[in-house]
């Protein structure tokens, strides 16, 4: 099992066409987290892991991605696991994100590495299934949505104001299907009304002909899904769920989310995965300690010199204070 990362590092120079590109094999795991270090401890680090030496993943193997264009200060990243990707923390996580690296553009790529490589003027195509197939999740019946799990891998479907139907988020998102979504979901049991904070949704009003959809990872072709639905008004909501919760008039209602909590909780994750508990909790070998300390933040691969993990808590904690301060209105 692995969760492949790809790295893509531009010249401080600003030269795309000589940009650097690594991959790590369990990367992809915390890389939210690892994000929060800051710029003057992740691009260093990048640089210190093992050439792509086949190029670009594609989609379907590349779990996360980051970009780092130290020129125009712009950071593109998505990962498919983490904080950044759960509801309540969601919205948390990418603000202490931009806090963590001040005067910087950080930019989610919903279209995942394919939005790297436009980013670089290459072809997005080249990281593309070439079959072309959408992998369809299960529709859950009632009872196997696992509700115990407080983000549930799941994908909240609301047709028009009186139907609404959970399926497994374990493949492409329900979008890429087209309309032959609606004819899976006509014998598919009703969920009646879904109160999880799920991973992703889609709203379809088949009287006017209209989809709504979001999600908190990535999906290959994420703009481009109008051309699934000929006829159809395709709006992509990015991670905008509260647009769905309008439109289905109270058949998805997921729990509130409290943002100073949240960023509490964030800031408390990120702090733990730097002091180096995350190295056994991901289950990954973390290597013998060098003469000069223990290997920290085993997020990247390879792991992190102790003497960076002080300048990562620092940036951890100054994130959540400016993250802080915003929200009350005195930065």
């Amino acid at each position: 099992m692995a969760d492949w990362a790809t790295f893509a590092v531009v010249p401080e120079n600003g030269d795309h066409e000589r940009y650097e590109l690594y991959e790590s094999r369990f990367g992809a795991a915390g890389l939210d987290l690892d994000l929060l270090a800051g710029p003057d401890v992740v691009l260093p680090f990048l640089r210190a892991h093992d050439p792509a030496r086949h190029g670009w993943r594609d989609d379907a193997r590349c779990e996360g991605a980051v970009l780092v264009d130290p020129h125009r200060r712009v950071l593109l990243a998505f990962v498919s696991d983490g904080p950044t990707t759960c509801m309540r923390h969601r919205a948390a996580a990418l603000d202490l994100l931009h806090h963590a690296w001040p005067g910087w553009q950080v930019r989610w790529t919903y279209d995942g590495p394919a939005e790297l490589r436009a980013y670089l003027g290459l072809d997005p195509a080249a990281v593309r299934d070439p079959r072309g197939e959408v992998s369809a999740g299960a529709v859950l019946g009632p009872g196997e949505e696992e509700p115990d799990e407080d983000d549930p891998l799941a994908t909240v479907v609301t047709v028009g104001t009186d139907r609404c139907h959970l399926i497994a988020a374990t493949g492409d998102h329900p979008v890429a299907e087209g309309p032959a979504l609606l004819d899976r979901l006509d014998s598919a049991p009703d969920h009646g009304r879904c109160e999880l904070a799920v991973l992703s949704g889609i709203h379809l009003d088949p009287a006017r002909r209209r989809v709504g959809w979001w999600l908190l990872g990535a999906q290959a072709g994420a703009y481009e899904m109008a051309s699934r639905w000929p006829g159809w008004t395709v709006e992509f909501w990015q991670d905008r769920w509260q647009e769905q919760v309008r439109a289905a008039d109270g058949l998805f209602a997921p729990p509130p989310v409290e943002r100073a909590q949240a960023l509490v909780d964030v800031r408390d994750e990120a702090r733990e995965h730097w002091a180096g508990g995350r190295g056994a909790t991901a289950g990954v070998s973390v290597r013998a300690a060098a003469a000069d300390g223990p290997l920290l933040g085993t997020g990247f691969l390879p792991d992190v010199p102790a003497d960076l993990a002080p300048a990562a808590l620092l940036s951890v904690d100054s994130a959540w204070r400016r993250a802080v301060r915003a929200a009350k209105g005195t930065v």
